[in-house]
């Protein structure tokens, strides 16, 4: 199966956000910690993108469904991560046929491949392939995905997640919770779908430390710079015990190195009417 067998996706007609939705009630009862988020912002970064929204949602398949609803009427690019296995308490494929209004059905392309790992699973254990097996004939739930779904290949046991567009606009990229086959079916669905969307160009922050003033009286300063400076976004962190700076603000601009450049002296002229002490700056690329 190659990129070729999977063109590019349609792309909403405004800048899509990228999102994230964890579904499992281990991760909200602490037994196990989400390893998820850091990955897809880690890369997201690498591709000059950012992840806009993150979503925790337990083994609720009212919850999810709800939640995947408002997936699919939003202008985003998700990804689910997590519960469309095939035991008792994996509900996410059923939840997005719901919040589609679509049937679930055995994919052909998944039907494939499932029977594909259960062959290979069978040789590996020296005993006979039994398609009719009843523990096999389970198995093929793992392929059962809304209608009009795509499928999003595994290279860990080829048991593949799938993709559905809503109406709304919204791609859902639905892959496994274990890190070892999600992560690589997600940086595959950015490489396959979304390479148009990739920032290339060169990316820069540039800040200062702010002491002794509040974002409220900041705010003005940051509104003019955005809208003096198309494409450069302004960002404020305010710290209340920071262990060398304590409490501080962390004011800066961040985008093309040719807008900051300009932006940012801007930004300190602006800060010097306020009388502030100013700190460190800082430059992160």
């Amino acid at each position: 199966m190659t990129q070729a067998d999977h063109p590019h996706l349609p792309l909403p007609k405004t800048r899509p956000e990228f999102g994230l939705i964890i579904v499992g009630d281990e991760i909200l009862s602490g037994k196990r910690a989400d390893k998820h988020m850091p990955k897809l912002i880690e890369l997201l970064n690498a591709r000059g993108l950012s992840l806009d929204w993150a979503d925790y949602v337990g083994d609720s398949p009212e919850r999810i469904t709800r939640t995947l609803a408002r997936a699919f009427q939003s202008n985003s690019i998700v990804f689910s991560c997590g519960g469309i296995g095939a035991t008792p308490d994996d509900h996410t494929r059923q939840c997005a046929g719901k919040a589609l209004g679509e049937a679930i059905v055995l994919h052909p392309q998944a039907e494939a491949l499932i029977r594909e790992r259960m062959q290979d699973t069978a040789k590996e254990q020296g005993v006979p392939y039994e398609p009719q097996h009843a523990d096999n004939i389970h198995r093929l739930n793992m392929g059962v995905f809304p209608v009009g779904a795509s499928i999003i290949p595994n290279p860990y046991n080829k048991i593949p997640g799938f993709t559905s567009l809503g109406v709304g606009g919204g791609a859902v990229h639905f892959v496994p919770g274990f890190p070892v086959m999600a992560w690589p079916m997600m940086e595959w669905v950015l490489d396959t779908h979304y390479t148009q969307l990739f920032q290339h160009e060169a990316w820069i922050e540039k800040s200062v430390v702010v002491y002794g003033s509040m974002e409220a009286t900041l705010t003005p300063l940051m509104e003019t710079l955005e809208r003096d400076f198309e494409g450069v976004k302004v960002f404020s962190l305010p710290s209340v015990d920071h262990p060398v700076h304590g409490r501080h603000i962390e004011l800066g601009v961040k985008g093309a190195p040719d807008l900051v450049a300009l932006a940012y002296p801007v930004m300190l002229a602006g800060l010097q009417p306020f009388g502030v002490k100013l700190g460190p700056e800082l430059v992160r690329k």
